[in-house]
């Protein structure tokens, strides 16, 4: 399932990061890896503000719709 449906205040786990490479280093680089736990905080207009190693991240939809939890 796409991160996108998580609901806000769930602690999840990444499965699987799914696109490019460049597009899989990046959300790497901001701490989204296999394995890693993600919180959604809030979500508003369909861009997602999380929670992923104690660091708050603010990604578009079409980004969370690449993380698979």
């Amino acid at each position: 399932m796409p991160l996108t449906l998580a609901g806000a205040g769930t602690e999840n786990t990444v499965r699987q990061i799914k696109g490019k490479d460049e597009v899989r280093r990046f959300l790497e680089s901001l701490g989204f890896v296999e394995g890693g736990k993600v919180t959604v905080i809030s979500q508003s207009g369909g861009n997602l503000i999380v929670n992923v190693k104690d660091t708050r991240v603010a990604i578009s939809s079409s980004m969370a719709n690449r993380i698979l939890i």
